[in-house]
């Protein structure tokens, strides 16, 4: 609960932080500031997700030095490939709907609330698109 209000506090703080009256809500450096925050976040997340991985590895090599009995290295190593080849399609999905967001916004400058909404909507099909894989796989026989 604690980072959802934290996350929420942070999008909406350069909103309310304006010095002079009169001045237009939706200026390109509020935008700007937005994205700043949000390629931040990613790089963030990147470096939690490879020190998961690292961290992961490092456990295994330890468990296997050790001499642990089989069963207990396979339930800790267990890796289901599906996941990896879920988490691929993923970013995939990501990462294609940004670049058609990030597309669509070049083409109808200037910048704007317009080019959030934009980019919301794309990422949002993304998810919606990568969401309509995991049934359809879900739902396919093996």
């Amino acid at each position: 609960m604690k980072k959802l209000i934290i996350i929420i506090s942070t999008i909406i703080s350069p909103f309310m932080a304006q010095a002079q009256e009169g001045q237009e809500l939706y200026k390109p450096e509020v935008f700007r500031t937005i994205s700043v925050i949000f390629v931040v976040g990613l790089c963030m997340w990147f470096l939690l997700a490879v020190m998961k991985r690292i961290m992961d590895n490092r456990l295994k090599n330890k468990i296997v030095d050790k001499g642990v009995p089989d069963s207990i290295i396979s339930s800790v190593l267990k890796t289901n490939p599906k996941e990896d080849l879920n988490s691929n399609v993923k970013w995939c999905a990501i990462l294609m709907g940004l670049g058609v967001a990030l597309t669509a916004i070049h083409y109808t400058q200037p910048l704007g609330i317009h080019s959030l909404a934009i980019m919301a909507f794309c990422v949002a099909g993304s998810f919606l698109g990568y969401f309509f894989f995991l049934k359809q796989s879900a739902n396919k026989p093996e």
